[in-house]
């Protein structure tokens, strides 16, 4: 009878290990953080249209077959960084500072063509004091226009770089910030 009783124990602690299934739930908070739990209450609200949900197995190791090459170009489309962040996520990121330094260089090449503009107009003309006095103040007021304009390519480049160096150290693709 005591044998039994040992035998019952002993499946009752090692059945349930063998085939033990959870459901991971795993999300990117505002800082590019991966953020991983199996309580889905644990998981904040503003997160939650973003969850991927994985199934994982406790089972024995078994020998995995070699890859195909179907299944090696499935994990390079679904690379990602040490942060678990992929391609997505570093696009996104580069995006909006890209779009400064470009809008930037346009609005500073502009007011370098208005500032021209303006010098040529004194060019050759017979202007009262006041005339110029009114040209100088415009060309005054366009290049601290365009000191604003070079803080924003100064800033967009600076960002840009941040971003790169921060994307090496997480092993992300560099491609990702074309």
């Amino acid at each position: 009878m005591k044998i039994v009783w040992i035998a019952i124990l002993f499946l009752l602690l090692v059945l349930p290990s063998v085939s033990h299934a959870a459901d991971i739930y795993k999300w990117v908070d505002k800082d590019g953080t991966a953020n991983f739990t199996d309580d889905l209450s644990k998981v904040p609200s503003e997160y939650r249209d973003q969850i991927q949900i994985e199934k994982t197995r406790d089972v024995e190791k078994t020998q995995t077959p070699s890859p195909t090459p179907a299944s090696v170009q499935k994990t390079e489309e679904e690379k990602r960084d040490a942060h678990g962040r992929g391609e997505e996520y570093w696009r996104e990121t580069v995006r909006p500072w890209k779009k400064q330094l470009k809008q930037a260089q346009e609005d500073y090449n502009n007011t370098n063509i208005k500032i021209d503009d303006t010098h040529e107009s004194l060019r050759g003309r017979y202007l009262s004091k006041t005339q110029i006095n009114f040209r100088r103040i415009d060309v005054e007021n366009l290049m601290q226009e365009r000191g604003t304009y070079e803080a924003k390519i100064k800033e967009a480049n600076e960002m840009l770089a941040k971003i790169a160096k921060e994307a090496e150290e997480a092993k992300a693709d560099p491609a990702w910030l074309e």
